[in-house]
């Protein structure tokens, strides 16, 4: 079964959010939507400004091991090391072609960048959504030896199928590559690939004489992370969002992640949605933080800076492991 189809099995019996346990979490999704659809709520917001924005990663699909566009950057390395046998002595490509993960996992921000660099750019845009597009229909992350996209969250899959039957635009905001995402972006989500702000490269004009290109360049153009993501909000949507949707945050500050996101979202008058998801379930996906003592990690942090935001702002908090009936819908 699908995850589409679960959505509407579900809704069909009268419940939108069906893979959601009855608390807090769910109360404030459905309590969102009555107060922003009523006519009569002294809330209520007209149809055009009707906006939520989602991060990807760690926020609508499993985000460990590694970020989904961090293994097809690895995997392209495989394919492309014939014709650069120099790699097999340079950094950090020596690395990903022993398959030493525990060390991939030290990556640094430059590291993944110089990898971007190689395995994103020198094709035209066409030609790397399509490079995308047969990646991801077969791919399978190692835990669950599942497609990616089996790895979707049902429970914010009904939250944007919830939205959109009420008016709602979604938006999804990453800091994954806006290429990537756009590439299956509305088969996954329904959302379409122009509601997909994310991180983007150098892209040029090219008439070869045959027919004009958008070829990629090895160099970053805008990073849509931290700060960034309200740029990219501003930028591509023009319009501040009602509900802002996240996972991450982390350090002094929160220069990375999603905090900046729910704050944009926040700020605006009347009715307002900010929640963050929260892995406390290593059972059925994954458990890590440091928030509330779980362990630490590199991927979609969620640090003790940004729980204490979410407490002083009265953000809500989703519990994987108490919030979620749950989690994939293949779950029994």
């Amino acid at each position: 079964m699908s995850a589409r189809m679960g959505i509407a099995e579900g809704q069909s019996q009268g419940d939108p959010l069906p893979s959601w346990n009855d608390g807090p979490a769910k109360a404030a999704v459905l309590r969102f939507v009555r107060d922003t659809t009523d006519k009569s709520s002294p809330k209520y917001v007209e149809p055009a400004d009707r906006i939520a924005t989602f991060d990807q990663d760690g926020t609508l699909w499993t985000e460990h091991p590694l970020y989904g566009q961090a293994a097809f950057a690895l995997a392209r390395v495989g394919e492309m090391a014939p014709t650069h046998p120099e790699w097999k002595q340079k950094e950090p490509f020596k690395t990903v072609l022993s398959r030493d993960y525990a060390a991939m996992a030290k990556f640094t921000e430059a590291d993944w960048l110089e990898i971007a660099a190689v395995t994103h750019s020198g094709m035209s845009t066409d030609e790397f959504v399509g490079l995308v597009k047969a990646w991801i229909t077969t791919a399978k992350a190692p835990r669950f030896d599942r497609l990616y996209t089996d790895l979707v969250f049902q429970p914010m899959l009904e939250v944007m199928q919830y939205l959109r039957a009420n008016g709602f635009r979604t938006y999804i905001v990453t800091g994954g590559g806006q290429e990537f995402v756009r590439a299956y972006s509305e088969r996954v989500y329904g959302v379409p690939p122009e509601q997909v702000v994310g991180s983007s490269i150098v892209t040029t004009y090219v008439n070869t004489g045959d027919k004009p290109v958008l070829m990629r360049e090895p160099k970053p153009f805008f990073i849509d992370d931290g700060p960034g993501k309200v740029v990219g909000i501003n930028m591509f949507i023009g319009k501040r969002p009602q509900a802002a949707f996240g996972n991450s945050g982390t350090g002094v500050g929160l220069k990375s992640g999603d905090a900046q996101m729910l704050e944009w979202a926040q700020a605006g008058d009347g009715a307002r949605l900010m929640m963050l998801v929260l892995h406390d379930d290593a059972k059925r996906e994954y458990a890590y933080g440091p928030a509330t003592g779980l362990p630490d990690t590199t991927v979609g942090t969620f640090s003790e800076a940004l729980l204490l935001e979410a407490t002083k702002n009265a953000w809500i908090v989703i519990s994987m492991k108490n919030d979620w009936k749950r989690i994939f819908a293949f779950d029994v």
